[in-house]
């Protein structure tokens, strides 16, 4: 059965008719942000590969033409963002907030993993991330308002097994985007990144392997972690505070303090996690 999202009432919530854009809209957390956006009343345009998903999660949520737009997008190729913004502003006159969550994880050793799939994980998490970010900004700057929001990963922080080009392309986004933010600050586009740990999603079912096959397995540690809907309500409390950087998970986020208090002690804790 469909259930409508109850409308929120005027000045009850920060991101009321809001729009905002999801990418990797179609699960996991970029899923549960659709939800938590819309019962705050946000408008939203929705983007993944995947066009049967997005519709799925467009009516699941009793979601209407006039408050939702879906755009699919493949982050690999981005030839088409221009049209894709211009569709937006066509629809709603305004872009208040850019979600930039969609991604690939890795799974598969250094040595065994070819170039080629290496330059599809920076496509992915980083070119692509970065040219919706750049056709998007215009807008905002001239609406002299906006809110960037990129998921990041705590391998955004440091390096850890099987995830070498993954992790390199997180790292890259940090570098990307705390430059961006000095740009922008005065006028008025706030950039938060936002760092998850272990979270309750098919990211390892989806991971790429060394082959550019899929995983297909869960990791035990992320099928443990924090649920993607908790994950968007500390998100949206993030954007709601004008944080410039959080983090989400349990134990593992002691990770980042040690390596950056420690790092020896760090680089000789990590080496004995599971490698997974």
């Amino acid at each position: 059965m469909v259930r409508s999202i109850n409308k929120i009432p005027d000045g009850m919530s920060t991101f009321k008719n809001k729009v905002v854009w999801v990418t990797g809209a179609s699960s996991g957390i970029g899923e549960a942000l659709v939800k938590a956006f819309a019962k705050e009343g946000a408008r939203l345009i929705l983007s993944s590969r995947r066009m049967d998903e997005l519709q799925r999660v467009k009516d699941s949520l009793g979601l209407s033409e006039e408050n939702c737009l879906i755009l699919p997008l493949d982050l690999a190729n981005t030839s088409n963002i221009d049209e894709l913004t211009q569709r937006v502003i066509s629809k709603f006159q305004q872009i208040d907030i850019l979600v930039n969550n969609g991604g690939l994880s890795q799974r598969a050793l250094t040595k065994d993993t070819s170039v080629d799939i290496d330059r599809k994980i920076m496509e992915v998490n980083f070119f692509g991330t970065i040219a919706i970010t750049k056709s998007v900004l215009p807008v905002m700057l001239q609406q002299k308002s906006g809110h960037i929001i990129v998921i990041s990963s705590i391998a955004g922080k440091f390096g850890f097994y099987f995830r070498s080009a993954y992790s390199a392309s997180k790292h890259a986004l940090h570098g990307f985007f705390e430059s961006l933010r000095m740009e922008i600050f005065n006028d008025n586009v706030k950039v938060l990144i936002v760092c998850p740990g272990k979270i309750n999603t098919n990211i390892s079912v989806n991971a790429v392997t060394a082959d550019g096959g899929k995983h297909n397995k869960r990791d035990e540690s992320t099928a443990n972690g924090v649920s993607a809907e908790e994950c968007a309500t500390q998100i949206l409390n993030g954007i709601k505070k004008n944080n410039e950087e959080i983090y989400i998970g349990g134990k593992e986020l002691r990770a980042i303090w040690l390596k950056r208090l420690f790092p020896k002690l760090f680089s000789k804790m990590i080496r004995k996690q599971k490698p997974e």
